[in-house]
């Protein structure tokens, strides 16, 4: 299983807290590399140089690394090994894991930083796919039909939403298997959960003080917080139509 973003303490998976270990994951070759692996299956470094339009040294060093933490590994069996010019290929897999992070709670400054920029991360490349299938959807086959989406609200307490997130664990590695089971004509699906807690009357209220807050800092002083009408036949500046947007964005009823 590929590392669950956000999730709360291990029930029974792997935590990854050390801050080293962070930084190695949230480097965006590292990503488009264990990305590939996940997706096409073992690779050699040349092939993957290829497919991600880098160097073959470059490839080699993040491989490298990403094997000295433990999220890739050589993988010689059958049909993936090979040989060039007389010397054996080294291919290479993702390892398989439930892999977990630290609660936000427990993040320091710094890890939170590379915990920020290693969900971007994952999640451009998850819109990136997604939007890359409705594409090219018409080359699916019988597979265009095959979008299961939900979109929806339960109301839980803490403690049900931490129940809900290793219920929806044990549910995928129900459908989990060694290659060797897999029937004919499966083939790799991407699954992503993503729950959190719906904003509140004074999470809402925040936000609007933090957008009032913004607008009042475009407004100029002088004019009791409404922006200085335009000179006639030109345009309002930029700055002015910022204010007044923000301003309208903050009005209550």
């Amino acid at each position: 299983m590929t590392p669950e973003r956000g999730s709360a303490a291990p029930a029974g998976g792997q935590e990854l807290s050390d801050l080293s270990t962070l930084k190695a994951l949230a480097q965006p070759r590292r990503q488009q590399i264990l990305q590939h692996l996940t997706l096409h299956g073992p690779a050699t470094s040349a092939t993957l140089a290829r497919a991600l339009g880098l160097n073959t040294g470059a490839t080699s060093y993040h491989l490298r690394e990403l094997a000295r933490y433990g999220f890739v590994e050589e993988s010689s069996s059958g049909e993936e090994s090979g040989r060039v010019g007389g010397r054996r290929e080294r291919w290479w897999r993702a390892v398989p894991g439930d892999r977990r992070f630290p609660p936000r709670s427990r993040q320091n400054a710094e890890t939170r930083l590379v915990m920020d920029e290693l969900n971007h991360l994952s999640y451009s490349a998850d819109l990136e796919l997604f939007e890359r299938l409705q594409r090219e959807g018409q080359g699916l086959g019988e597979w265009a039909d095959a979008f299961p989406c939900s979109r929806g609200t339960i109301r839980l307490t803490l403690p049900e939403l931490r129940a809900f997130f290793e219920e929806f664990i044990a549910l995928l590695n129900r459908y989990k298997r060694p290659d060797s089971e897999t029937p004919d004509g499966a083939r790799t699906v991407l699954t992503r959960l993503l729950a959190f807690p719906a904003p509140d009357r004074a999470d809402d209220a925040r936000a609007d003080s933090t957008r009032a807050d913004a607008a009042r800092a475009h407004e100029d002083p002088a004019t009791d917080g409404n922006p200085a009408p335009a000179a006639k036949g030109n345009p309002a500046p930029a700055e002015a139509i910022q204010a007044t947007d923000n301003s309208k964005e903050t009005d209550t009823p």
